[in-house]
């Protein structure tokens, strides 16, 4: 008995999946404050996906979430280009924000197996 319990639990944490919750939605209608709730609840981390937040100092116009709020739950992807670079594109964006995933996936499964 003690054996099948034990090969159940080893299974499960070779295939449980780490949540992945989308949050999408028209301008101002508080994807970020939910975002930010269910990330503390969830223990997550937020990764942005707007277009404009990804660049430095547009903090005002891209109505970025505070630091105060960014310190409520790790956020990604959030002022990290200057906005005089002309090279960065969707595809990068889409790159950066998958490796991002993948790596989050990775830590929150080696931390169920250890």
């Amino acid at each position: 008995m003690a054996a099948s319990i034990l090969g159940m639990q080893n299974a499960f944490k070779k295939t449980v999946v780490p949540p992945l919750v989308v949050i999408l939605g028209a301008t101002g209608t508080g994807k970020s404050k939910l975002a930010i709730e269910i990330g503390k609840r969830l223990q997550g981390e937020i990764i942005s996906a707007d277009s404009m937040q990804v660049y430095k100092g547009l903090d005002i116009i891209t109505n970025k979430v505070t630091a105060e709020e960014r310190a409520q739950c790790p956020h990604h992807m959030i002022s990290f280009l200057d906005p005089l670079v002309n090279s960065y594109t969707v595809v990068d964006f889409r790159n950066h924000a998958l490796q991002l995933i993948s790596f989050k996936h990775w830590q929150w499964c080696k931390l169920i197996r250890d």
